[in-house]
């Protein structure tokens, strides 16, 4: 199993990557956040999850060992593939939904790609217990972020542009306003 892949980043398109190692360019899958931070020439260290089907063998790729993990927590969700896995971590960082899961927060997971209530209800039951206690301050993140992306599409923003944009707000930003005042300026600036 291929669990790093450390090269040289030869283009980025859609909603993979081509890393070059060894002279052999594997094609990895991976979240918006981190397709942004791998740029072409350069290298990169990714940390990898290969899944293995019938008819494919894909590979998934994370920044962190961290994320990584979480994905493959989220596999062992029934009705929870690689691809339904990598959405759930566009929405938000690793922390956030945790705090979201462990919280019991259906409607944070809900309202994106492939995902509905039931299923949401379905992975807050089977993780609950394995993603233990949130971190402290990540719960009142969860809950400013709310305000925050609800204010946003009262202002006429899809939920994707305001959870995008809520996800480059740094986590030392704490209150509902600034958060909002700080994802707004980031869209005003893309």
């Amino acid at each position: 199993m291929i669990g790093h892949l450390e090269g040289t980043v030869l283009k980025v398109s859609g909603g993979s990557a081509i890393v070059s190692c060894g002279g052999v360019g594997y094609k990895v899958a991976a979240t918006k956040e981190t397709l942004a931070r791998l740029k072409p020439q350069e290298s990169a260290s990714l940390w990898t999850h290969l899944a293995v089907r019938e008819d494919a063998l894909d590979l998934y790729g994370f920044l962190n060992e961290d994320e990584m993990n979480f994905f493959g927590l989220l596999l062992t969700v029934s009705g929870i593939g690689p691809k339904s896995a990598l959405a759930i971590l566009d929405i938000a960082n690793v922390e956030t939904l945790r705090s979201a899961i462990a919280s019991g927060n259906a409607g944070y997971l809900t309202n994106f790609s492939g995902i509905g209530k039931k299923t949401a209800e379905k992975i807050i039951v089977e993780l609950r217990d394995k993603v233990g206690k949130a971190v402290s301050g990540s719960e009142a993140t969860l809950s400013d972020d709310e305000e925050a992306l609800e204010a946003m599409k009262s202002l006429g923003y899809s939920l994707n542009e305001a959870r995008e944009a809520l996800r480059k707000v740094p986590a030392d930003v704490k209150k509902p306003s600034e958060r909002l005042r700080a994802a707004l300026k980031s869209v005003g600036n893309a």
